[in-house]
């Protein structure tokens, strides 16, 4: 592997390098790097945790040169607004040395103060697709002079349901460009975005998706139910010293409530949670207290926790098995990051053996199953979304009246009434000797006449 002098970096690169003490590039970065510096399309299909962000931003600030004029010149787009937050703290600690202007737009947040920032002269944007079309359409950016895009975690984006927004922003921005494209998993609609999209892009893939990583210890329990993965986890977290920084994905926001609940109960304020019900601020918070090491455990839904770059992650715990053997290789790239060491830890049911099964089939590695605690409760309590579901039939059920019931019926006396109408009806007939409806515009010029 070579190092970082190979690469050439311009002088406040270098600095900011060896502040950092990094030494050796990963090899995503070390063959992104020459192929981004020479202008061409490029697709990276890259395992999460193995440094594509500073794979593209390392060339782009090598090649970004000094300016003063106002429209951004560089344009990265991720599908959440926590990667937003995240890739520009990213590029203003490689731009430490350097003088370059960067600002983040997403939902949910101050326009206003955007479009004001945007005034001011911005260099690199790094947005959410659906606030930047938004902000060009008002004509608040401008994008004549973007001459690279960055499209990161663009599966992802693809399955947050992206593509019409994606292809609305290729027609809105210049036709030359380099484009720069991302991903963890090439699927279908990755290759077509590329085929309408790109011009001729170089491959570039490194540990592609499917393929363990090997600083991560992989084990697993076979776990009765809910209620029972709850007890184990909590037995587990018990352990400090052990699981002392702990990412817990789980498969929908419902769920991620009700365990973070039952989760609180026994960490407190040791715990947190983010999904895509919870507030912008809350979300923002939850990440920076949990990666700063204020939170120990942070519950979290798939979508919402993907691409973050958290810092030194001692364990994943997997608190049920995602239906995409993919998303196992997301989440569990959430630990062992940067060459460290890591674990992930995953539970499932019986019912989810067969999708454990497909990921080790994916992997081609057999996940090490560990003994069930003796010191665990087993309950056969289950939650509502694991009872099963009893259909009600209409078999043998007399629903229909036969017709010669209905005439032999004898009427009840209440129906043999004649309907008079109503009681307003027959005011009006009594005192104007016939009948009126209300607001007859006939009726009431007839009476003018007379």
């Amino acid at each position: 592997m070579q190092s970082f002098d190979s690469l050439q970096l311009k002088n406040p690169l270098v600095n900011i390098i060896t502040d950092l003490g990094f030494v050796n590039p990963t090899p995503i970065q070390e063959e992104a790097f020459p192929v981004i510096l020479s202008g061409k399309d490029m697709v990276g299909v890259s395992q999460t945790g193995t440094g594509k962000t500073f794979a593209y931003l390392l060339p782009i600030l090598q090649e970004l040169k000094f300016s003063k004029q106002k429209n951004p010149r560089i344009l990265i787009l991720v599908p959440t607004r926590e990667l937003v937050v995240q890739v520009v703290e990213q590029i203003e600690i490689l731009a430490k040395y350097i003088n370059v202007r960067i600002l983040g737009v997403f939902g949910e947040s101050n326009i206003k103060a955007q479009k004001q920032a945007l005034l001011e002269g911005q260099d690199i944007i790094v947005a959410t697709p659906g606030r930047l079309y938004d902000l060009i359409i008002n004509r608040a950016l401008q994008p004549r002079d973007i001459y690279k895009l960055v499209i990161d975690e663009v599966d992802i984006m693809l399955d947050l349901g992206f593509r019409v927004q994606l292809t609305n922003l290729f027609e809105l921005l210049p036709s030359r460009r380099q484009n720069i494209m991302f991903s963890a998993t090439m699927t279908e609609e990755v290759d077509a975005l590329i085929e309408d999209f790109f011009t001729t892009p170089s491959k570039i893939s490194v540990a592609v998706s499917g393929t363990p990583l090997d600083n991560i210890e992989q084990t697993c329990y076979a776990v009765k139910n809910f209620n029972t993965k709850t007890r184990l986890l909590n037995y587990l977290l018990k352990d400090k010293g052990e699981f002392h920084k702990v990412l817990v994905f789980i498969s929908n926001k419902k769920l991620a409530d009700r365990l973070f609940e039952l989760v609180e109960e026994n960490f407190g304020s040791q715990v947190c949670i983010i999904h895509s019900n919870k507030s912008q601020n809350y979300r923002l918070r939850s990440v920076d207290e949990f990666d700063e090491g204020s939170k120990r455990i942070l519950i979290a839904t798939d979508v919402i926790a993907r691409g973050l770059d958290l810092d030194k992650v001692s364990h994943v715990i997997n608190f049920d098995v995602p239906i995409y053997p993919e998303n196992y290789m997301h989440r569990i790239g959430r630990t062992g990051r940067a060459e460290e060491l890591g674990k992930s830890v995953l539970f499932y049911t019986e019912k989810e053996e067969t999708l454990k099964e497909n990921i080790e089939g994916l992997m081609d590695h057999q996940i090490k199953l560990l003994d069930f605690p003796e010191e665990v409760e087993i309950t056969n309590e289950l939650i509502p979304e694991e009872r099963p579901k009893i259909a009600e039939s209409n078999y043998n059920r007399n629903t229909k009246v036969k017709k010669t019931e209905i005439e032999d019926a004898e009427k009840k006396e209440k129906n043999k009434k004649i309907n008079l109408g109503g009681s307003y009806k027959r005011k009006l007939a009594s005192k104007h000797k016939k009948p009126k409806t209300r607001g007859d515009k006939n009726q009431n010029r007839k009476k003018k006449k007379r």
